[in-house]
């Protein structure tokens, strides 16, 4: 074998395997970062509780608070100070981090430290029987 030819086998078989690597790198989509709306549960879910979580939704954690026939809040739970998971308490109606104290307002902003930075809200609404959230 000549050595052109050896050096066109080695870049064509470099090209050919790396291709899938390429395809699968441009061609996937986090639903979160697309904005669309995505499914994580049903209103009677949400109804029962008041409350909603969802750690594993295509939008990644989600914790909806309310009811279908009330206002809704979406936020994900994740504590921004320590990465606990945040309760609804509502009788205050805030968030509240078991970990540390931090406690977030409805909207997700930060009433009480040691967290400074907010939590990551959603735009939530009800679609047929399913509670579906956007990133805002």
């Amino acid at each position: 074998m000549k050595r052109r030819d050896f050096i066109n086998w080695v870049g064509l078989g470099l090209i050919v395997s790396s291709l899938p690597v390429a395809i699968a790198a441009c061609s996937s989509q986090t639903p979160s970062a697309s904005g669309d709306w995505q499914t994580v549960g049903t209103s009677a879910e949400l109804d029962k509780t008041g409350q909603l979580l969802a750690k594993n939704s295509p939008a990644g954690p989600v914790l909806v608070v309310g009811t279908s026939k009330a206002a809704m809040t979406a936020v994900n739970p994740t504590c921004t100070h320590a990465g606990c998971t945040v309760a609804w308490k509502a009788e205050a109606k805030k968030f509240a981090c078991p970990c540390h104290g931090s406690e977030y307002g409805v909207d997700g902003k930060v009433l009480k430290g040691p967290a400074t930075e907010a939590l990551k809200t959603y735009a939530a609404k009800i679609e047929g029987n399913s509670v579906v959230v956007k990133p805002t």
